[in-house]
């Protein structure tokens, strides 16, 4: 797959993210690097949902609230779609502990 700049258009030697770059954790909650999402690409993942599904980026504890901007946007540089052509995937609200008596209470009402 060839590696493309901001502008979309293909990176020369000299533009190309480092070995570096690509080892930059984009989604911490389940440590998914920039170099997975890439393999994922080049494997044939062409939306959010299928990243998901090859990486688990956006599966974590906040569900893609920190990566899911960043993993489009990685997804845009390489595909050569704008930002607005790619369909957000499904997200679920972050869990969080709750105490059993709001739960009580809730179900008393």
């Amino acid at each position: 797959m060839t590696e493309r700049t901001e502008s979309n258009r293909p990176c020369t030697t000299e533009e190309a993210p480092s070995d570096e770059e690509n080892e930059l954790i984009i989604c911490r909650c389940e440590e998914v690097s920039r170099d997975e999402i890439l393999q994922a690409i080049a494997e044939g993942a062409r939306t959010l949902v299928e990243i998901k599904w090859r990486t688990r980026a956006g599966m974590g504890l906040c569900q893609a609230k920190t990566c899911r901007r960043l993993v489009a946007q990685i997804l845009a540089e390489q595909t050569g779609q704008s930002m607005a052509e790619i369909n957000p995937a499904t997200y679920r609200p972050p869990v969080r502990p709750v105490e059993l008596g709001v739960i009580a209470a809730d179900t008393e009402k």
